[in-house]
């Protein structure tokens, strides 16, 4: 079986789930006044698919475990199919919520059980790698919905934009019931719902990753999740300018991807992670300084995309680690960890905004990684294996 083959598969899967995730901001006016409302009730088709996208992170990684993560991610990319295709048909906002958050069901699925089977695929040494390309790709996808979703909209409307998610899903669905079929994936009749969960939160080197990859969503993610709002206020440029501007953060964030593993081999993980929330540190003051000057906040953006993949490829790949009977349940704490904590960020964040402005958000959360910064250099205990 063709390692490389499989990841770039889970990677196209990991894209389309990504942009899905985000593509709705840039809409969500035009979806408002097609459907005969205001932009504040329509707000609640993000929401609805957020919630589920969360909760349903532990749900698949249990799943996964029990009846196979090949079996899982396949099922679920079939539904996620027909779940964006619902949402071009819809007749009002109350059943697009509701078809959106059947969508964020199903796409809760990827994340974890993606990371789960690069664990099973890629020895130690490998896995880095695979897990950076894998995070690269996916979040290539985040950085590019804006631009994606504004252009769909401009040449159609907003519902050729879910009909095209929707083809585009099939591409990855039909690879994973194809070239992926061949792949052994192992069950565990015998897994339990929560006792895996307990007995990963209960260990002091496990737990005290997690608390980190929270914290890492809730000041890194929560950073990002303004940007576009950054931009649009300082340089007033459309989404689509927007969109692309922003795909800096996931073109560093695949180069970041290819080059962590080495990095890592060469400094060790503990020193990677570091110098990726640094990166992240630099990337907020340069914002805050300079965000004036749009080459500066390219730069900042790149630098954050590349900070991101450095510290949260790492973060993964120890907890590949955690529990190799239960990796799938290792993965989706990980996975709502992190997404949690971006959820969390960006809620905190709007309240700084809203009373102190976009500088305090980016000086609070640049200090904020800095505690993380503190975190991981006074945490011995998970980085015990390293040999550096």
């Amino acid at each position: 079986m063709n390692q490389k083959k499989i990841l770039f598969i889970l990677g196209l899967a990991g894209f389309i789930v990504m942009a899905d995730n985000w593509v709705v901001s840039p809409i969500l006016p035009a979806i408002a006044g097609d459907l005969g409302s205001n932009v504040a009730r329509a707000s609640l088709i993000i929401s609805a698919y957020m919630i589920p996208f969360g909760l349903f992170q532990l749900v698949f990684g249990y799943l996964a475990d029990r009846f196979g993560k090949r079996q899982v991610i396949s099922f679920s990319m079939i539904f996620f199919t027909i779940s964006t295709a619902l949402c071009a048909i819809a007749a009002g906002i109350t059943d697009l919520a509701v078809y959106r958050a059947l969508t964020g069901v199903f796409a809760a699925s990827v994340m974890p059980v993606s990371l789960a089977l690069i664990g099973d695929l890629f020895p130690m040494n490998e896995r880095q790698s695979a897990i950076g390309t894998f995070m690269g790709i996916s979040f290539l996808g985040q950085g590019l919905s804006m631009a994606i979703g504004g252009a769909i909209a401009f040449f159609l409307n907003w519902r050729g934009v879910f009909i095209i998610y929707s083809l585009l899903s099939l591409i990855p669905t039909v690879l994973l019931f194809t070239v992926v079929k061949e792949f052994p994936s192992t069950k565990n009749p015998d897994s339990k719902m929560f006792a895996p969960y307990l007995t990963l939160l209960k260990n002091p080197s496990s737990s005290m990753i997690y608390l980190l990859v929270l914290l890492e969503g809730i000041f890194l993610i929560g950073s990002f999740s303004f940007l576009g709002g950054f931009i649009a206020k300082q340089f007033s440029f459309n989404n689509f300018l927007i969109g692309l501007i922003m795909t800096a953060f996931g073109i560093m964030a695949v180069v970041g991807g290819r080059v962590s593993g080495k990095i890592s081999a060469r400094i060790g993980k503990k020193r990677t992670i570091i110098t990726g929330l640094l990166l992240a540190v630099a990337a907020n003051a340069l914002f805050t300084t300079i965000g004036t000057t749009l080459a500066f906040v390219i730069i900042g953006i790149g630098l954050m995309g590349l900070g991101f993949m450095l510290a949260h490829s790492t973060f993964l790949t120890i907890a590949t680690e955690f529990a190799a009977k239960a990796r799938g349940v290792a993965m989706s704490l990980v996975a709502f960890c992190f997404m949690g904590g971006g959820g969390l960020g960006t809620a905190l964040g709007s309240r700084i905004v809203g009373s102190s402005g976009m500088n305090t958000l980016f000086t609070v959360y640049g200090l904020g990684l800095v505690v993380v910064i503190s975190g991981v250099l006074l945490n011995k205990r998970s980085f015990m294996s390293e040999n550096k």
